[in-house]
């Protein structure tokens, strides 16, 4: 089955696309987008994040989800239909929750970055998880083995709080308690 790449397609279409497909797709305003499959690092590293993140938020009032996991973003006075599948989210309000997915703004997201859709976690994820008002986002990119949080700040725009060059500690200022060493991380 072929895929749209720039076509715009339907949210009904969308849907019918996924259930005829066992290939990850996120959809934003109209255009579909395939995540390719994670590498071996790229596990290992969504392991480790997860294992640390749900181990902290245990019996807390957020919770942490790994993909594939859809979260359909939704926030009031924004135009449009996203789907996106980040790689972990920390949903903090849980009346998002439905069997399915999460509808609202998490509090936080991670990216980990692949070689085929570093635009996309860099630029347009940035972006729409700006719009959205994502409390925090992480980029994790095992390439080069960094780790940037971008924190949005009070006219609503991320600044980058810090990054961390496979070395050091990186802590997050929405998640008490959520510090990564870079060295663990990245072995």
């Amino acid at each position: 089955m072929s895929l749209p790449k720039e076509n715009f397609v339907t949210i009904r279409e969308y849907y019918e696309l996924r259930e005829q497909s066992d290939v990850l797709l996120e959809y934003i305003d109209g255009v579909v987008f395939t995540s390719p499959s994670p590498s071996t690092i790229h596990q290992r590293i969504s392991s480790r994040l997860h294992a640390q993140l749900f181990n902290l938020l245990e019996e807390k009032e957020c919770e942490v989800f790994h993909a594939p996991f859809d979260i359909e973003l939704k926030k009031e006075g924004v135009e449009g239909n996203k789907i996106v599948i980040p790689d972990l989210s920390v949903i903090c309000d849980k009346s998002g929750l439905t069997q399915q997915k999460y509808i609202g703004v998490p509090a936080m997201i991670i990216e980990i970055i692949s070689p085929s859709n570093q635009s996309h976690d860099l630029v347009t994820k940035l972006n729409i998880y700006m719009q959205y008002g994502v409390k925090e986002y992480w980029i994790v990119n095992p390439l080069l083995n960094t780790i940037q949080v971008y924190l949005l700040n009070e006219q609503g725009q991320y600044q980058q709080k810090d990054i961390v060059r496979e070395k050091g500690r990186i802590s997050s200022e929405v998640i008490s308690g959520f510090e990564v060493n870079a060295e663990k991380l990245f072995s």
